[in-house]
């Protein structure tokens, strides 16, 4: 009995160091992992893999994968799937909060400022849309290149695009998306797959298909309820929650159906909103805490913790739910096909979205389309730190404002 006394205190103090470590570890990511989704996989290959050496290097890889078939923000639930791994449910919740927090607070502070004294149309302001235009840009060269190699997967992208463009509804992207990856499942349904790894996760698969059903049952009952209700913040919670479940490709990728959910309904002006995806460029962390910025424009610190909450619990809720099962899926080559599909579409709504709304609202004389080629070189040829490129294209948008 006394041994039992002696050894059973060990374990909640393992664990609570295990929380702790996860905490610590994502709160650094999350203060300094500039560069959007792909940079952020860096960071996390770095300090989760080679330096704490909480994941193999294959297993890494499918935990990759896994997040890039899913909807959402790719690089979060990268960081969600780890945290489960090395500290169960709550591990993953500490790794979200933590890799989240400093962008959510740096974007409030941003919102408040400028709800509070109108420099909605101030140069720097025009700037931080133009390096959102830059940096958009930036990620199609990247994801063109590694996810549409050929001339079937730039095909659909390029097609896709197109359709975007021409048929813009609610669920045109879903529908899209779904297509893609049904012509992918068909074109590369020969596909050989090379031998992949497992990894333990400590999640019942009981617990994983309760997740599964909170993730459907929130997407089917939030707009019934929201239709029932007529309360506002149940509106925002659906279509915030709505934007988080049903996008593919991660934060750039969101903005297109985010703005269609938000400005229409008056909450955020079209104005605000490119302004506040620009800021969110300046900021580390995660590109969906531009949730946290469209909530506190539309309803001050209440708003921005819902729409935060709101676009990210799909995330949650789909890695905790599939990650158990994921092994034994990937085995499938009509998996691997239909994921070839749906990148390529992810590439082809990117473009749309570099088209309208950004291009269209930002680009509007001569010396801005100069700014964004600018910008463009300094990221893409100079490799220089998106930080940098943050800079230059405030101090380029307020140099633009004293000439126009």
């Amino acid at each position: 009995m006394e041994a039992n006394e002696a050894v059973s205190p060990s374990k909640p103090y393992k664990k609570s160091q295990t929380l702790m470590e996860i905490l610590f570890v994502s709160f650094k990511l999350g203060l300094t992992s500039f560069g959007g989704p792909i940079a952020h996989l860096g960071y996390f290959y770095n300090e989760y893999i080679q330096k704490r050496r909480w994941m193999d290097e294959r297993s890494y890889a499918d935990l990759v994968a896994l997040c890039q078939f899913l909807p959402g923000p790719a690089s979060s639930q990268v960081g969600i799937g780890i945290g489960v791994v090395r500290g169960g449910l709550l591990g993953g919740l500490i790794a979200w909060f933590g890799f989240t927090l400093p962008s959510v607070l740096a974007l409030i502070v941003f919102a408040s400022i400028l709800e509070g004294f109108d420099i909605s149309h101030a140069g720097w302001i025009h700037g931080l849309k133009i390096v959102a235009v830059a940096i958009v840009a930036q990620a199609i060269l990247g994801m063109g290149q590694k996810l549409t190699p050929d001339k079937k997967r730039a095909t659909l992208a390029i097609i896709v695009a197109s359709i975007t463009l021409l048929w813009q509804s609610m669920f045109s992207q879903v529908l899209l998306i779904v297509a893609a990856g049904l012509v992918g499942l068909w074109m590369y349904r020969s596909m050989l797959i090379p031998e992949i790894s497992n990894f333990t996760v400590p999640i019942r698969r009981s617990t994983a298909v309760i997740c599964l059903v909170i993730f459907f049952g929130l997407l089917i009952m939030l707009p019934l309820l929201r239709e029932i209700m007529d309360n506002s913040w149940v509106s925002m919670f659906d279509s915030f929650y709505r934007s988080g479940s049903l996008v593919f490709g991660g934060g750039h990728v969101v903005l297109p159906l985010l703005e269609r959910e938000i400005v229409p309904m008056g909450w955020v002006s079209k104005e605000d909103f490119l302004t506040g995806y620009g800021a969110t460029q300046a900021v580390p962390g995660p590109l969906f805490t531009f949730a946290a910025y469209l909530g506190m424009m539309a309803k001050g610190v209440y708003g921005a913790f819902v729409a935060t909450v709101a676009i990210f619990l799909p995330a949650f809720l789909l890695v905790v739910g599939v990650l158990p099962f994921w092994h034994s899926f990937r085995r499938s080559p009509r998996i691997q096909g239909a994921l070839l599909g749906i990148n390529a579409a992810v590439v082809g709504i990117l473009l749309a979205a570099l088209y309208n709304p950004l291009w269209t609202t930002t680009i509007m004389v001569p010396v801005d389309f100069a700014l964004v080629l600018i910008l463009f070189v300094m990221l893409v040829f100079w490799k220089l730190p998106p930080w940098v490129v943050v800079i230059a294209g405030i101090v380029g948008g307020t140099l633009i404002g004293y000439i126009y």
